[in-house]
């Protein structure tokens, strides 16, 4: 096999790459453990060196990695600058702040003289996607590299230009060989990497098929995993929200990344008292917005990731239609080169449709109207996902209660879902386990050593 870039927006292929063998993947398993029995123990100040140049580089070389995701996977370049601009901001904040959240703490009200010290576990292996190439290996490697851990990633084989431009670059932040890996390697070889003695942990961002095989995987061989799988996040707009601004709220929660996010906003679920005059104003700027060129800078949307993308959401889309769903705009892909898809709104979407519980990866939005808060809230939890979620309402204790009610791993009032250094990313039900940025994140995979030095006050 080969591993291909293919340009979406032309489908045009740009460049293969020759993946490695068993044995050369086996050899890089054993250099990564290598470089961990040294790397445990380089102080923070030589980790914090390098992760801030790692943030340093990104700066300087913005445009050139944003375009590099543009021609891999088809983001819009704005979009590709501002990943770019986020994975410095995730890099500098762990390079800033990992000696502290790593730093020992005092057991208290205990009869004992005790404290937790942090270490390192060892070499990682990080599953990555292709939708943000370049912020979920950065949001994986920066803290796990600042703990004193190694890593090594298997990327999407559709993002091969940004997998290796990310370990050239972290080989000239300084860090030493085999701190960072970039394995070019066929998904079967997952098996033997997590499998491996020398390999204490696996994080996956994928589907939810993958994160289960890894989970079991990990579990089979007692290793510690963090799953971060889809999302089908619920946007609920009540009878007293700013229906102008929610519904460029709504646009934007949906379409960033041409809606191919675990976040993005999936469900519109709508109070009837404002139904007729979201869904007026969602359609017009939902139609209004303009495909093309991702390079282009006046474009609005992008292609989607590749051609059997497309061809996938075509399929989930005309198989909820031929269900009765009603097609309030889009449906269908465009008369054009690339893996370009309508932007689509569907209503009428019922339980027994084999669309409600799945994750629509792409400009699709579904519309529900509902009489009350609690049809909202019992509407919005009825999921087998539990990502992210928002709440839009000029009462802002009215969504307070109404976020701590709905199941899902973060809720945000009048904005939707999205990711800040500090704060922790991850989800429950079928969207996964564990936590990504944020103190949170760094303490993942480490171990949490009691000290215990005798008697309190000994």
């Amino acid at each position: 096999m080969t591993i291909t870039s293919v340009n979406p927006a032309t489908n045009q292929t740009i460049e293969t790459f020759t993946p490695l063998t068993k044995d050369e993947t086996l050899e890089a398993v054993k250099a990564a453990d290598q470089a961990y029995q040294s790397w445990r123990h380089a102080s923070f100040q030589e980790r914090k060196n390098a992760i801030s140049k790692f943030a340093s580089l990104l700066r300087e070389r913005k445009e050139e990695f944003a375009e590099l995701i543009t021609r891999d996977m088809g983001k819009r370049i704005s979009e590709s600058r501002q990943e770019i601009e986020f994975c410095a901001e995730i890099a500098d904040f762990y390079a800033e702040n990992a000696e502290r959240f790593l730093a020992d703490v005092p057991m208290e009200d205990v009869d004992a003289d005790a404290y937790i010290h942090y270490e390192p576990i060892g070499v990682l292996m990080g599953v990555m996607p292709w939708n943000f190439p370049f912020y979920q290996v950065t949001r994986f490697a920066a803290p796990n590299i600042m703990a004193g851990n190694t890593v090594m990633v298997k990327h999407a084989s559709n993002v091969p230009q940004c997998a290796e431009a990310i370990e050239k670059l972290f080989t000239e932040c300084g860090l030493p060989e085999g701190v960072y890996t970039n394995l070019f390697i066929p998904s079967e070889f997952v098996d033997a990497i997590v499998s491996d003695s020398r390999v204490q942990g696996v994080s996956l961002t994928g589907s939810e098929r993958a994160g289960a095989a890894v989970a079991a995987l990990a579990g089979k061989n007692l290793k510690r995993s963090v799953l971060e799988l889809g999302g089908n996040d619920p946007f609920i707009v009540l009878d007293d929200a700013d229906i102008e601004e929610t519904v460029e709220l709504a646009v934007k929660g949906r379409m960033a990344n041409a809606g191919q996010s675990c976040v993005a906003s999936k469900r519109f679920i709508l109070l009837e008292s404002i139904a007729d005059e979201f869904i007026e104003g969602f359609k017009e700027a939902m139609a209004s917005m303009k495909m093309g060129d991702p390079m282009d800078e006046e474009t609005t949307l992008a292609p989607l990731s590749t051609e059997s993308a497309a061809q996938k959401l075509q399929e989930q889309v005309q198989s909820t239609i031929d269900a009765g769903a009603t097609v309030l705009l889009g449906g269908d892909r465009p008369d054009r080169e690339g893996a370009y898809f309508n932007p689509t709104i569907l209503t009428d979407v019922t339980p027994d449709m084999p669309t409600f519980d799945q994750e629509l990866f792409g400009p699709v939005a579904t519309v529900y109207v509902v009489k009350d808060e609690a049809e909202a809230i019992e509407l919005a939890n009825r999921s087998s996902y539990g990502l992210g979620g928002s709440v839009y309402t000029r009462d802002k204790e009215r969504g307070r209660k109404i976020a701590e009610q709905i199941e899902t791993g973060m809720m945000f009032l009048n904005q939707p879902t999205n990711s800040q250094a500090e704060l922790p990313f991850g989800g429950i039900k079928n969207s996964g386990y564990g936590r990504e940025l944020s103190h949170l994140g760094i303490l993942e995979f480490v171990n949490k050593k009691l000290i215990h030095l005798g008697p309190a006050n000994s």
